[in-house]
């Protein structure tokens, strides 16, 4: 039988990854082999380390998205095939579009053989639809996010939990979930893996100049450094002070968070908190009773409407005040390249 390979995008800070680790832990706990494929336009992903700290089998495309590293997709997923996964999800970089025209309609016409597609889903954080659909809202960030909602062959909600209210999308209904509670989670997986709706039923005419300058609107920051303590602490304890050290920068330089998360990974444990706008309470996932340890490996990735340099001197500054050694292991910061698909 093929295996499924199932996408999901949705726009930054939508809970892609807490989703896709929440049905793999559904899926395996009822005998289903998972294996995951992380995506950025750089290295050194929260993602991938938090899929690896869940104890699942990920495989990591990084310098580009999906569609601008199809044959790295594929030679990804044809490597997790010697782990027989029944089902492998697939997160695209949270600004991408065109993920139809440029990695389903390939992989259908020409892997149809090795891989069954489920339909394509695209998940929306309520709070942030309202903010990208309001008549004020980023023309830039505005354009991606109707973009993503209009190639969709699945809409849902996440979040469901933290919401009452939900706006109306302009594709109508949508299936809500939530990865923390479950909510909605078995009714999704029966939906995409039941086979009855066709994958990559919409395919956008995209204008690729404007989608540059919409990706080019926001800079990315990836950071990697091995900390180490005189005096041991928890990785909530380090790490919660740090997020909100860079988070408190930004706000007072007046940069508005599209995305900000870290993973603290310790022999002791691990934590991940993430913020998807700027003054938010952190969302955090992992061991909170995790013992101190002296050696601390943290990932920060950071996107925001900001120039990197900016960026860049924020994290700079908030490394400086953890209270321990720091060594760098990687430090990017950029504006996406055009997008050149293959």
């Amino acid at each position: 039988m093929s295996t499924v390979i199932a996408l999901v995008g949705g726009f930054l800070g939508s809970g892609k990854t807490t989703l896709l680790l929440a049905a793999a832990a559904r899926l395996q706990k009822s005998g289903v082999r998972v294996a995951l494929i992380t995506n950025d336009q750089a290295g050194a992903l929260v993602d991938t380390r938090l899929a690896a700290a869940s104890g699942h089998t990920a495989e990591e495309i990084a310098g580009g998205c999906f569609c601008c590293r199809f044959s790295e997709f594929v030679g990804a997923a044809d490597r997790l095939l010697a782990y027989a996964p029944e089902v492998i999800f697939a997160e695209p970089v949270g600004s991408c579009i065109d993920i139809s025209a440029t990695v389903l309609q390939p992989l259908k016409r020409h892997y149809g053989e090795r891989y069954r597609l489920a339909p394509f889903t695209v998940l929306v954080d309520p709070l942030r639809a309202r903010e990208l659909m309001a008549p004020h809202a980023n023309p830039h960030l505005a354009y991606l996010f109707a973009n993503q909602i209009a190639e969709a062959d699945l809409v849902c909600f996440s979040k469901s939990d933290l919401h009452s209210e939900f706006p109306e999308l302009p594709g109508g209904f949508a299936l809500r979930l939530s990865a923390t509670t479950g909510d909605g989670l078995d009714e999704w997986l029966a939906e995409i893996l039941a086979g009855a709706r066709i994958a990559g039923s919409r395919v956008l005419d995209v204008d690729y100049r404007k989608y540059a300058d919409a990706e080019a609107a926001l800079g990315w920051l990836n950071w990697q450094a091995e900390i180490e303590l005189g005096n041991p602490l928890s990785p909530a304890a380090l790490a919660g002070p740090f997020l909100d050290d860079v988070s408190e920068r930004l706000s007072r330089a007046g940069v508005e968070i599209a995305h900000l998360k870290l993973f603290d990974g310790a022999d002791s444990g691990y934590i991940k908190a993430s913020v998807c706008r700027t003054g938010e309470e952190p969302r955090v996932e992992g061991d909170l009773t995790a013992s101190p340890a002296a050696r601390h490996e943290i990932v920060l990735n950071l996107r925001a409407a900001a120039a990197p340099e900016l960026l860049r001197d924020v994290v700079e500054a908030a490394a400086r005040a953890l209270p321990g050694s720091v060594a760098l292991r990687s430090f990017e910061t950029f504006r996406p390249s055009p997008p050149r698909p293959e």
